[in-house]
């Protein structure tokens, strides 16, 4: 009975590894290639596994998208609360959320909200409510620091700010309004986090920006 038992856990033990190995790929793909643009044969390949045995684990590519998105989702936030926990001055704090949040999605090189609006949009609503609430919290709680600090300005309107935030930094990931020829990633969050900092930020945080570009440009 003893062996039996252990053959078992041994055979859920492998069986959860080879799930981690095919979330862990298929997000790495989706997150370089785009959702829509890697296939399971391409997946399949890639681990040098058969389909039948992703199929296993995930019913179908919806399946693991949503797996992957979650995944992605968790480990974004996680980061930026482990950031947040550093009580760096808030500008900075804004700063180092996108410098990570920019590396973990690869430069957004594929375009994933976007092509996940367009062809899973389930799945992007629920991801986008899930990001919304996150976005809400953090941001709000930086503005109230920013203000005790005196870096923000002490007439900000919280909730209005915040949302224009939030609106703002999923628009620009728009390709009809912001085509990637036109505007690397990269280069756009740069410009749209200047922006929404400059409009909430006070004297005193105006030196604090300052210095924050002056060292990323040298």
């Amino acid at each position: 009975m003893e062996t039996l038992f252990v053959f078992i856990v041994s055979i859920v033990s492998l069986q959860s590894v080879m799930k981690e190995k095919i979330l862990d790929k298929a997000t790495e793909m989706f997150l370089s290639f785009g959702f829509k643009s890697v296939t399971m044969d391409d997946l399949a390949q890639e681990l040098g596994i058969s389909k039948k045995t992703i199929y296993a684990h995930f019913n179908n590519k919806t399946k693991l998208i949503e797996a992957c998105t979650m995944q992605v989702y968790g480990a974004i936030t996680l980061g930026i609360d482990t950031i947040c926990a550093l009580n760096k001055d808030p500008i900075s704090e804004l700063y180092e959320i996108k410098k990570f949040v920019m590396i973990h999605l690869k430069n957004e090189q594929s375009s994933p909200q976007y092509q996940l609006q367009k062809y899973y949009p389930k799945i992007y609503d629920t991801i986008r409510q899930k990001q919304f609430e996150h976005v809400q919290n953090c941001i709000v709680e930086n503005m109230e620091r920013g203000i005790a600090q005196g870096i923000y300005r002490k007439n900000l309107d919280l909730k209005f700010a915040s949302r224009i935030y939030f609106s703002g930094i999923t628009s620009i990931k728009d390709q009809s309004l912001f085509p990637n020829d036109l505007f690397p990633m990269p280069d756009l969050m740069d410009n749209y986090l200047e922006y929404h900092v400059r409009g909430i930020i006070n004297k005193e945080g105006r030196k604090i920006l300052n210095k924050l570009i002056d060292t990323n440009i040298d």
